[in-house]
């Protein structure tokens, strides 16, 4: 049995300041055993007594692979296949009105997590527009989802909002040692495009413009100011009269931004 080594005050907050600063997330004094459980492995792996080596070693700029680790496992993802299902509906209402145009129609899904939310939009776009119609970029700021992402092998668990058509068309049932697993289509898999992008960043990458950004279940982690400096950056790649999908505990208001709120956790941008 490992040793319980204990999280210090003073050692809590350079990891919430180190957070903060690699990904404007906001950790409230409650995730304390959250942060200590998360990364009690990796002191344990490299042979640490404490917290503080651990810390010196992640934001010395030695081993940026480690960061990396570090910056993943204090990252939340959680998610599933359809979450927030309204906001798939609303999406093929977009698509249905949609009048013929010979641009792709692109979506980014800007904190994909492990991938079953571009998967599903993915699932919705090649259900109603031809094969070359569409185009999706899925990021996040953790390597360690984004290979989840790639893989396309979930546990069938997180497959119960999945439309049966769509289960028989886009994923493959896992059978013997893979059974209760789902694989998503190599078809649809090729189809989407993974990207690790920190939407903290001062600057992100040329990505071109969207027509709908997913940008679900992530402001709520940022502070007040994080969050108008996130949205405003993300919403520079969204084209006028696209849709923008927050997550539904999320809000927009009184930020002074270019979009109009038209149904719940849905803004157009003006």
């Amino acid at each position: 049995m490992q040793p319980v080594v204990p999280l210090t005050d003073r050692e809590f907050v350079q990891f919430q300041r180190f957070i903060h600063e690699a990904a404007g997330i906001s950790l409230s004094d409650a995730k304390k055993p959250l942060v200590s459980g998360r990364l009690a492995k990796r002191l344990h792996h490299l042979q640490f007594n404490n917290y503080g080596s651990y810390f010196q070693l992640i934001s010395g700029g030695a081993a940026p692979e480690e960061t990396q680790i570090a910056i993943d496992l204090l990252t939340t993802n959680e998610t599933y296949f359809f979450r927030e299902m309204r906001h798939f509906e609303h999406l093929r209402s977009v698509l249905r009105e949609r009048k013929q145009d010979s641009a792709p129609f692109r979506v980014w899904s800007a904190a994909c997590s492990t991938g079953e939310e571009p998967y599903s939009i993915a699932m919705v776009l090649a259900d109603l527009l031809p094969a070359q119609g569409w185009e999706v970029l899925a990021s996040d700021i953790s390597a360690r989802v984004l290979e989840t992402a790639r893989q396309g092998h979930y546990p069938m668990t997180r497959a119960a909002h999945v439309p049966p058509e769509y289960l028989r068309r886009f994923c493959l049932k896992g059978i013997e040692v893979e059974d209760g697993t789902l694989l998503v289509s190599r078809v649809l898999r090729e189809c989407v495009e993974f990207a690790q992008i920190n939407l903290n960043a001062a600057r992100l990458p040329s990505l071109g413009k969207f027509d709908v950004i997913f940008l679900r279940n992530v402001l709520i982690y940022f502070d007040a100011e994080t969050k108008r400096r996130v949205a405003q950056r993300v919403l520079d790649y969204l084209r006028p009269g696209g849709q923008l999908y927050i997550g539904h505990s999320e809000s927009l208001h009184d930020m002074g931004l270019p979009v109009r709120n038209v149904a719940p956790a849905i803004y157009r941008k003006e």
